[in-house]
């Protein structure tokens, strides 16, 4: 995933594809946890954009589920 995948790009997807954004973003924090445990990670700031892109996608999921519409401002 990009550094901080915007809700808009995430919109546009179908559900499977959150899906997979989901499992991407997923196998990335855990790779991220396992190089901080063992202390090769050099960019600890990725840890929280990876866990706000979780959020993100979670968020858009219960908002289909819900039938909840945003608005995007432009």
């Amino acid at each position: 995933m990009s550094a901080g995948t915007k809700a808009a790009e995430l919109r546009e997807l179908d559900n499977e594809g959150l899906v997979a954004k989901l499992r991407e973003a997923k196998e990335e924090l855990f790779n991220l946890r396992f190089q901080a445990a063992t202390g090769q990670l050099d960019n600890h700031g990725r840890l929280r954009l990876v866990r706000k892109d979780i959020a993100r996608i979670y968020t858009l999921m219960r908002e289909r589920e819900l039938g909840i519409e945003t608005v995007e401002n432009a």
